[in-house]
């Protein structure tokens, strides 16, 4: 009986050995640790974006006011212009020689009317010493009168004259840049001719389409509807972006909402002008206006703690035993490449895996 204890002895010490010759780990049971976050409401901004268009806020289509052939093309497409600097000539020949011609009709009506007040006070002593008749006396005031009224015909010849030969030179409305000349020296030009469109770039204005829910949403802010002006005036600064990215240095104002909502689109048409002093700003120039939408008590959760599954979204909810349980969410982007807005699946004071969710497994323990 002995010598059968003393082999078991004997066989268990030797598989001791072996196992501990094989250098064998037994599977032990481990925790992870990963970054949590408790679920919580705040107020953010909100940048809600529009797709528009660069426009400047004088833009001009410069048309001659007299017919002639155009002589002289004083600017090229891209030049920027002074107020008053001159940027067409048109033959100006036929309008000189028709002021020459209001000129002298002017000194006719002038001789005329000096005759004609000669011969009504004349005509006025006589009939104070009884020498001629009253007829000959009102007969004389109404040539005299129908004289002053040639010379008032004939110096308005003269000034519409000189109105016309000063179309002939065609200046700049307001300061800007050229835009495309389709015209040439030599061309016959006319009213409905076009010459060219100057862009008045000290202020540019971005027209976009404001969507009536947001409009609504601003309303139920405190705004009043019916107050336009201080509706307008309530409304934060928006930004620019470019296409390629690049953010405006300046911030823009609205100016301008339409009362009417397009029935089409269900939009409201919008202006907001921007600064241009360095001229990085031309027409038909496209982007992005960005608008900043205040927003209360939203909850917010970091990119990272979101896992996309095909078409789902879901996080992880670490329960009170330290263990995570999957949760699908709805989620919408809020613009700032770092987090996202919960529209549902969670509540607050949930707490939910941040870091390393991408890593983590159903039903796992985690610590924090």
């Amino acid at each position: 009986m002995k010598k059968r204890i003393a082999m078991l002895w004997a066989v268990m010490l030797a598989i001791s050995a072996c196992l501990v010759s094989c250098s064998l780990d037994l599977p032990k049971e481990t925790n992870s640790s990963f970054e949590t976050l408790t679920v919580d409401k705040q107020d953010i901004t909100l940048p809600i974006k529009f797709s528009a268009r660069m426009k400047g806020k004088t833009d001009v289509t410069i048309t001659p006011q007299v017919s002639g052939q155009l002589m002289q093309i004083c600017v090229v497409e891209g030049d920027h212009v002074n107020k008053g600097q001159t940027l067409f000539v048109i033959d100006s020949r036929n309008a000189q020689l028709e002021l020459e011609s209001a000129e002298a009709n002017l000194e006719a009506a002038l001789a005329n009317e000096s005759s004609a007040q000669l011969e009504y006070e004349s005509n006025k002593n006589l009939f104070e010493n009884r020498i001629v008749s009253r007829y000959m006396l009102d007969n004389s005031a109404n040539s005299y009168k129908r004289a002053q009224a040639s010379v008032a015909q004939a110096r308005a010849a003269v000034n519409r004259a000189k109105v016309n030969l000063g179309f002939c030179t065609i200046t700049a409305p307001v300061s800007g840049l050229i835009g495309e000349i389709p015209v040439r020296s030599g061309d016959q030009v006319s009213p409905m001719t076009e010459l060219t469109i100057l862009s008045g770039n000290t202020e540019m204005n971005a027209e976009f389409s404001l969507t009536e829910n947001i409009v609504e949403t601003l309303v139920k802010s405190g705004m009043s509807r019916d107050d336009k002006d201080k509706y307008i005036e309530n409304l934060p600064d928006v930004s620019f972006v470019m296409k390629n990215g690049t953010e405006y240095p300046h911030k823009g104002r609205i100016i301008s909402l339409t009362g009417v909502v397009n029935a089409a689109t269900g939009s409201l048409a919008c202006k907001a002008t921007f600064p241009n002093p360095d001229g990085q700003l031309y027409s038909g120039v496209q982007g992005t206006v960005v608008l900043p939408m205040p927003e209360k008590d939203i909850m917010v959760i970091p990119l990272v703690a979101v896992v996309k599954l095909q078409d789902r979204q879901q996080v992880y909810k670490v329960l009170p035993d330290s263990t995570v349980t999957a949760i699908e969410v709805t989620t919408e982007d809020i613009g700032n490449g770092q987090d996202c807005m919960v529209v549902s699946g969670l509540s607050v004071g949930d707490r939910i895996v941040t870091v390393g969710a991408n890593n983590v497994m159903e039903g796992q323990k985690v610590l924090f």
